[in-house]
């Protein structure tokens, strides 16, 4: 029997990331009320972020991000929850206004691949 080989094509706006930003969460959440959440993202992407976060709010629900190192202000929106095994939830964020330079660098533009590192060759005299 053989396998199906099904390459995944690349649908994001701009490659993510993996770097830790200390955040500032602030918004509202059914039945706490105002809350503001100290976290740091796992991911960061031109269009928005991922961090672990406990209150609980919907999709969709409006939050304020505030970078923990330049201070800078970010409305955005929930648009993904993820339960992980290690028992955090994740939640995706998309930013209301793309702007702004929230993290302050430059991302690949879409459809762009990855750098691959070269590996030294050694050559025989």
């Amino acid at each position: 029997m053989a396998l199906l080989h099904i390459r995944r094509i690349e649908r994001r706006r701009t490659l993510r990331v993996a770097l830790t930003v200390p955040l500032y969460v602030h918004g509202n959440a059914e039945g706490l009320g105002t809350f503001h959440v100290r976290t740091h993202t796992v991911w960061i992407s031109g269009f928005g972020a991922i961090f672990p976060m406990s209150p609980m709010v919907g999709a969709e629900e409006p939050l304020l991000l505030l970078h923990g190192i330049s201070g800078q202000k970010a409305e955005c929106r929930v648009a993904s929850i993820q339960r992980e095994r290690d028992g955090k939830t994740y939640f995706g964020v998309e930013f209301a206004s793309l702007a702004s330079d929230f993290w302050h660098g430059t991302f690949p533009p879409p459809g762009a691949k990855p750098l691959r590192r070269l590996l030294p060759v050694k050559l025989a005299l």
